[in-house]
């Protein structure tokens, strides 16, 4: 029922993940929700591929997301993951939102959801990457640019940035970040002697606001 639900930028983030996770590739069933997203992307023709309706599988794993809460990737693997509760407390010197994981504008509402009405923490850099033009257009568009300049962030055009260690974001030694970005090895963001801690948006944006990774609820249960 969750993935029938789920939204296709929900889909792609996931498919992103899957290499992480030890997978070679992460297929989603092309259905409708597919087809709608399509629509208006392309007018090529393409052929759509369903599993075989008798087709056995090695292993089927089902996961009950009810007993889910936020977790973080904590250095030097995305596979070291622990709660986010677990881990209140821990200082952070930026926040990386956005990249080809989480920058689509699903993940920008939700992180302006969070910043909106309050500021970053003193120390701590923000830094937004829209995964695509069409997303920063988007987010331009619906004010969520706005919101993030309002709260301290500065915002970026499309880029794989301080993601592989490339430019804007670049972490120095004793450095530490949270980052919707998805790898987190030694030296990935900067100095070898930075920690990259990975989240969802959602963790990310709170994260930023407490200066100390935390748990969004948190953030929503404290006064603006």
């Amino acid at each position: 029922p969750v993935i029938s639900n789920l939204s296709m930028d929900g889909r792609l983030t996931m498919a992103n993940m899957a290499i992480e996770a030890g997978a070679k590739t992460g297929i989603f069933p092309p259905d409708e929700i597919t087809e709608e997203y399509l629509q208006g992307r392309t007018d090529r023709e393409y052929t759509v591929y369903q599993s075989d309706p008798d087709a056995e599988y090695q292993e089927i794993i089902e996961i009950d997301v009810n007993e889910i809460e936020p977790v973080v990737a904590c250095p030097n693997l995305p596979s070291n993951v622990k709660p986010v509760r677990e881990l209140q407390g821990v200082r952070i010197d930026q926040a990386v939102i956005g990249s080809c994981t989480n920058g689509r504008i699903e993940d920008l509402r939700v992180a302006a959801g969070i910043f909106k009405g309050r500021k970053v923490a003193p120390g701590v850099r923000v830094i937004i990457f829209p995964g695509t033009q069409q997303v920063y257009l988007d987010a331009l568009r619906e004010g969520l640019m706005e919101i993030f300049v309002e709260a301290g962030a500065a915002v970026s055009t499309p880029t794989c940035g301080p993601c592989l260690g490339g430019h804007m974001g670049i972490l120095a030694e004793g450095e530490r970040a949270v980052s919707t970005t998805n790898r987190n090895f030694t030296g990935r963001m900067g100095h070898v002697d930075s920690e990259v801690y990975l989240s969802s948006p959602a963790v990310a944006a709170a994260s930023a606001i407490a200066g100390e990774l935390t748990h969004p609820d948190l953030i929503f249960s404290a006064k603006k």
